[in-house]
């Protein structure tokens, strides 16, 4: 059963940001989906499920987004 969460991105500042969150966690194991956006300054996840979403965190905050929840 896939799990949405939305996570809290405060460095996502432009649209090349959101691309660069899409792309690099798009094709993570357990990503089914991902959607970035600027104006809120998040990401919206649907995983395989809810143990996916610490490789997710772990890869943002390697790439300079780290997530605040």
């Amino acid at each position: 059963m896939s799990v949405t969460v939305q996570l809290s991105i405060p460095n996502i500042s432009c649209g090349h940001c959101t691309k660069t969150v899409v792309r690099e966690t798009k094709d993570l194991p357990g990503v089914e989906n991902v959607e970035a956006d600027v104006d809120s300054k998040s990401a919206t996840f649907t995983l395989a499920s809810e143990a996916d979403l610490s490789r997710v965190k772990e890869t943002l905050a390697e790439i300079g987004y780290p997530a605040v929840n």
